[in-house]
Formats: structure tokens, sequence, C-alpha cells
């Protein structure tokens, strides 16, 4: 009969003990008389934080969601920044006049939803040969070009449709961005044959995966068979 009084006086007595050490509040506040927190921070619900991290799970999850979305952020801003690059490829080599192409680059930059990017970044005009006879002078050249098609691409953002806006043009020297043609190739064959995962083996020269550019390494052939297909699963 003792142990079932017991029994009984416990569950009766702790569910009180656990609101008292729940109760969580600031430096300074109190729970009333005899209350679970003290002005020194040291009642039940300090200790309770010192042992407890009352965020639990939610500053544990926005860290992990940081760490997923950052690496994301920073390709979408990397990306933006390339789209927003008007390169020497858009004018006439050595000038500041827009070539077509230059041309049909501004439009979709102006034409951009839900607005256009004020900020436009144009590339070092790097289309400027240097030379024996001009390597004292090359870098004021294309310092110069620079200024003149940064202009070029000003007086032609003028020109698009709806108010006037004023565009600021940055210089940057970053290399031009390429992807393998023979890649690209079998990548846009496959979208024949439906949605393909990864590129398949093909005829590639032997020169674009490690060799020299005057041809392929000794004892090898003019081209090899990089098999690409991920090898099968093993047997369960």
């Amino acid at each position: 009969m003792n142990r079932l009084f017991r029994a009984a006086l416990v569950a009766a007595i702790l569910p009180i003990g656990l609101a008292s050490v729940g109760c969580a509040h600031k430096s300074g506040s109190t729970c009333g008389a005899g209350g679970c927190g003290s002005a020194d921070g040291d009642g039940l619900g300090g200790r309770y934080r010192n042992w407890v991290d009352v965020s639990w799970p939610e500053r544990y999850n926005y860290a992990a969601r940081q760490s997923v979305v950052a690496p994301f952020a920073q390709q979408a801003a990397t990306g933006h920044f390339l789209n927003q690059t008007i390169w020497n490829f858009y004018f006439e080599p050595g000038t500041d006049k827009l070539n077509a192409g230059g041309m049909d680059k501004l439009n979709s930059l102006a034409h951009a939803t839900p607005g256009p990017d004020p900020r436009v970044y144009l590339q070092h005009a790097q289309d400027v040969g240097v030379t024996p006879e001009n390597m004292d002078k090359a870098g004021a050249i294309r310092n110069d070009l620079d200024g003149k098609r940064a202009m070029a691409i000003r007086r032609y953002m003028a020109t698009q449709f709806g108010p006037p806006m004023e565009y600021e043009v940055l210089v940057h020297d970053a290399p031009t961005p390429s992807i393998s043609a023979i890649a690209a190739g079998n990548a846009f064959r496959g979208q024949l044959t439906g949605y393909r995962g990864g590129l398949s083996g093909g005829a590639v020269n032997i020169s674009s995966i490690g060799g020299s550019a005057s041809g392929p390494p000794p004892g090898t052939g003019g081209n090899t068979i990089v098999n690409t297909t991920p090898p099968p699963a093993p047997a369960p």
C-alpha cells in the first residue's frame, strides 16, 4: 500500500516540477512567489537554458538551409554577371562598332523582365593584339578602346523602348566562357532520343583531354573512344 501511495505522490508532483523547469524567462523576470526564475538569472529557467537549446531545431534547420542555398546563390550571381557581359566578339575586331550579335545581345538585356539591370559589364579589349612594335602603348590603346566601347553601349541602349535609363558600364578582364563543342553536340543530339543523364561515348581527339594541339601523344591513334557510360550496378 505504501508503494502505491508513493507512486501516486510522484505522479502528482512530477508535472509541477516539469512545468517549473520549463519556465525559461529572461534575466530579471520571475514566475511569481516561489517562482522559477530569479533576478540574477540563476533560477530553474536559467539552469534549463544552460543545459538545453530552447531554439532546437529551428536554428540548426536554418544553418542547414543556408549551407545548401549559399553555393547556388553564388552560382546564380556568377551566371548573371556573365549574362550581363558584352564580350569582345560582340564588336568588330579592334573597333568600337557593335556587330549584329552585339546588337541582339543588348536588345535581350534591354527587354529583360521585370526590368533591365542598369549595370552592364564589358570585357577588356583583349582583341587588340600585343606586338613588339606596340608593346609600350598596347595598354593605353586597350583602355582607350574600352572607353569608346562603353560609350557605344550607352548610345545603343538609349534607343530602346521606355524612359531613358542611365546604364553603368563596368570593365572586367574575366576569361571568355566556353564549352567543348563535342560535348555540347552530343548533348544536343541526345535530346532526339529523350532525356539523358550523361554524355555518351564518342570519338574525341586526344588533344582535348591531355594531348598537344599538334597531335596525339606518341603511341596513340589520331582519335580515341572515351567511354563515359557508368558501370553496371553490382548484383545484390
